[in-house]
């Protein structure tokens, strides 16, 4: 292995390509080689629910969301916020999270996070009510 990896965010696999989730999901992770730290690249189209409505939170996981373009409005707990360009959004991991793009322009995060092999994501159904606006079903 080198000592450094460069790797396009679009030549990573998309997870959701062959799902009616909108937008994509791009784990870099293997790509990059990347021993300790996990990266994964998520792209929300305008008016467009991520989790339709439901979100998760992780036993272990630290996770930092950059959001690099439009603005996400994030549900972080009970508490929800929008974050724009620029903004970055350190979640702890018992806290129960979601995001979705209420706005008229694509929204472009980062998400980042020790890298862990065993999975500890746990999933929550109904955890705030769908987007009005959301442009896809389930």
């Amino acid at each position: 292995m080198s000592d450094y990896e460069i790797v396009r965010a679009v030549d990573a696999e998309d997870v959701y390509a062959d799902s009616d989730v909108p937008g994509e999901f791009r784990p870099l992770t293997r790509a990059l080689g990347a021993e300790q730290l996990a990266l994964t690249m998520i792209h929300v189209p305008p008016h467009s629910d991520f989790e339709q409505g439901t979100g998760h939170f992780h036993d272990e996981l630290e996770e930092v969301y950059l959001v690099t373009r439009g603005t996400l409005t994030m549900r972080l707990g009970d508490d929800v916020h929008r974050v724009g360009p620029g903004t970055a959004v350190r979640v702890a991991p018992a806290t129960r999270r979601s995001h979705r793009n209420e706005g008229d322009e694509p929204v472009d995060l980062w998400a980042l996070s020790v890298a862990n092999d065993h999975g500890d994501a746990h999933k929550l159904d109904d955890f705030w009510e769908s987007s009005p606006d959301a442009a896809q079903s389930r």
